[in-house]
């Protein structure tokens, strides 16, 4: 779990919803930074959601886990729609934000600390670009598999990432040279988040093609249904498991 110190995203969450002017800083380690839309899109009614956010939600069913939820804007509005929600975070300011704005269930964890102990789900909800949180291509197949023996039969995975070979941007493209050269994929980034003078660890975070997916979902019980697509290269999946 993030240390106190450690915790510049949940932290800046937690100064937006009361009242703070907050600039989350992205580092990627290159030395490319960027200033994010952060809490302002953390925090965001559904109405202010990306349409293709709003469409990808709607397939949302009976008991959910919400995994990254963040501020909890996809767990409360699913809450809101009479559904038993349990958000996961590994950020405690994160959660406490969540509570704050009321939602009923959250769990201070990790993603690869997710177990049957959690009880089954009819639906896994991975927005806000949280198909990242896989941070590599085996560890999305090893939890991608875990998932399916912890889900209802007609279960849904709805997840969202970046085609990051959607750009012109030479930064971006050497990045990813440079990511090949290295072995890695070229949407496994390497970054850590900065706010005030707290500073995250450094973490890859996995964005993906629709091709890249789907060689990732080979082997690990769930195919892609349907594709929901946004806006520079954004798009979400809705996944369920093969027969």
């Amino acid at each position: 779990m993030l240390k106190k110190h450690q915790d510049a995203f949940g932290r800046g969450i937690y100064d937006y919803y009361h009242g703070e002017h907050v600039d989350e800083v992205i580092e990627r380690d290159d030395g490319y930074i960027d200033v994010s839309d952060g809490p302002v899109s953390y925090l965001a009614k559904f109405e202010d959601w990306p349409q293709h956010q709003q469409r990808a939600i709607r397939h949302s069913k009976g008991r959910v886990l919400d995994i990254g939820c963040g501020g909890g804007r996809h767990s409360l509005y699913l809450q809101n729609q009479g559904m038993d929600v349990l958000g996961i975070d590994n950020s405690p300011f994160a959660l406490k934000t969540c509570q704050e704005r009321g939602l009923k269930k959250s769990k201070l964890m990790d993603i690869t600390q997710i177990t049957k102990k959690l009880g089954t789900f009819d639906t896994i909800v991975m927005m806000g670009n949280n198909f990242g949180l896989f941070t590599n291509p085996k560890r999305a197949k090893w939890l991608l598999r875990k998932f399916r023996n912890m889900t209802s039969p007609d279960a849904y995975i709805i997840a969202e990432t970046m085609d990051i070979y959607q750009t012109e941007a030479k930064h971006h493209l050497d990045y990813q040279a440079w990511n090949r050269k290295r072995g890695r994929m070229s949407g496994q980034v390497k970054i850590r988040v900065r706010y005030l003078n707290y500073c995250t660890p450094w973490l890859d975070y996995l964005m993906v093609s629709k091709p890249e997916l789907e060689t990732i979902l080979e082997g690990t019980g769930w195919k892609a249904k349907k594709y929901i697509n946004g806006k520079s290269g954004i798009y979400c999946m809705i996944l369920e498991k093969e027969a």
